[in-house]
């Protein structure tokens, strides 16, 4: 059995989400560094579809940080880290498009055009490179379209399509993080999915013509 000094010893990338946190609440903030480092790509991605641009999903990305800071010694550590730094980092993204001024059960693996087999999925349209130099015109046009199709939605299924697509969160889950009832957790999911295709196919047809 590992020790505690023994797991004092152990590097950064060896150790979980939550023993890092508590060992930045002991007063190691290279271990906060390390959670920063860890999350940046994944959490990037998520607010970027959230807010619709790369440059407001950094200035949230830095924000969400800081609240984590802010609220450090009121995170219960015995939960995961992960769900409460998204919960955290979509609450600033709703700040942020607030000041903004903007407005913006189903499967996320099930096909975009119903076929039942092989065919593109809600997954495939929701995935993101962050960064991506190397990308394609035709590809960033693709992206374009797949962030205006999220950008309809209205936040409060937004924001549960995402979380559920980013973090693979049960129901349960994402009922607990959002502090809402299992059954409109389930509701909302299937209403975001059913909007987001509704959305992908308006955006489509109006690119066509």
């Amino acid at each position: 059995m590992t020790s505690r000094r023994d797991d004092h010893a152990r590097p950064a990338r060896e150790l979980s989400d939550e023993d890092l946190f508590r060992r930045y609440l002991g007063g190691d903030m290279g271990c906060f560094r390390s959670l920063v480092e860890r999350h940046h790509d994944d959490l990037l991605r998520f607010l970027t579809r959230l807010v619709g641009d790369r440059a407001g999903a950094e200035d949230v990305f830095q924000d969400a940080f800081l609240q984590v800071h802010q609220s450090a010694e009121t995170f219960d550590t015995s939960r995961r880290f992960k769900p409460w730094l998204f919960t955290i980092a979509a609450n600033k993204g709703r700040d942020f498009l607030r000041k903004r001024g903007r407005r913006s059960t189903l499967d996320l693996s099930a096909p975009v055009q119903g076929n039942a087999e092989g065919g593109e999925t809600f997954v495939d349209l929701l995935a993101i490179d962050v960064p991506r130099p190397e990308q394609v015109v035709e590809d960033r046009e693709r992206d374009a379209q797949v962030q205006r199709a999220v950008d309809m939605l209205p936040w409060s299924l937004k924001e549960i399509l995402l979380l559920a697509y980013f973090q693979r969160l049960s129901y349960a889950q994402i009922a607990e993080d959002l502090e809402i009832p299992l059954g409109t957790v389930k509701s909302r999911l299937h209403a975001a999915v059913a909007a987001f295709a509704r959305n992908w196919k308006s955006v489509n047809e109006s690119q066509s013509r």
